[in-house]
């Protein structure tokens, strides 16, 4: 008896630890789950968005090496780029001719896309370059209306989760039509801008105007705004 009982000991001690590990899983999980309820109500995010927040970099490393880039330098735009301007969500007026002399990249966004984890890099590009590089975001919902929210939601999801401190415009449509953005329009249209046809293919598109109000650039959403083509872009 005392045989078989030393026997089954550190069988009943495998069970006992089992249990211990199913224990601590679900402690984790309530853990993790308790942690995600509080991220989404400080962050307003939903958890869609908070899903492709995660998987962004995967996203990024799975569709790079296929995405767009234009460039063409030195093409005078029959329509000045300087004659153009916006309204912010704000209300206020913005008048591109305050541009001269500076960078400027410009993005279509979008809130619940794969690609909104750019609007973290967008800023970080914002502050890289001072003075020199203005980034400014024109939020759409063009794309299988990922920015359905109103002008208030979009601005306080922005400013709350990555920050945002460049200028975002009111909403608008980015893609050819009756209803598309004059910004868009210029950046779009060969008979005003000198050469480029090519409208935003996704979310986060970026165009790119140099100090002399030349469109030099165009790059697919998969494109960092932090990438080293994007950042010598910005440094020629």
């Amino acid at each position: 008896m005392v045989a078989g009982q030393e026997h089954k000991k550190p069988a009943g001690r495998m069970t006992q630890l089992k249990w211990l590990l199913v224990v601590v899983f679900l402690l984790f999980s309530l853990a993790e789950g308790i942690y995600l309820v509080y991220k989404l109500q400080v962050s307003d995010m939903t958890l869609r968005q908070y899903f492709l927040q995660r998987v962004y970099p995967v996203i990024m490393k799975m569709a790079g090496k296929t995405a767009t880039r234009l460039e063409q330098k030195g093409v005078q735009p029959p329509l000045s780029f300087y004659t153009l301007q916006a309204v912010q969500n704000n209300d206020s007026v913005l008048d591109f001719s305050a541009f001269r002399g500076k960078k400027v990249l410009l993005v279509n966004t979008a809130s619940d896309c794969g690609y909104t984890g750019q609007y973290a890099e967008l800023e970080e590009l914002h502050r890289r370059f001072p003075g020199a590089v203005v980034v400014l975001g024109f939020p759409a919902n063009d794309f299988k209306e990922q920015e359905k929210g109103d002008d208030a939601t979009i601005a306080q999801f922005c400013k709350r989760n990555y920050g945002v401190s460049f200028p975002i415009f009111k909403k608008a449509s980015v893609i050819k039509g009756t209803h598309q953005h004059p910004v868009y329009r210029w950046l779009t249209d060969p008979a005003q801008n000198g050469w480029n046809s090519k409208t935003p293919s996704w979310n986060f598109s970026k165009y790119l105007v140099n100090e002399a109000g030349e469109l030099t650039h165009y790059f697919d959403p998969a494109v960092s705004p932090l990438g080293e083509e994007v950042i010598q872009a910005l440094e020629q």
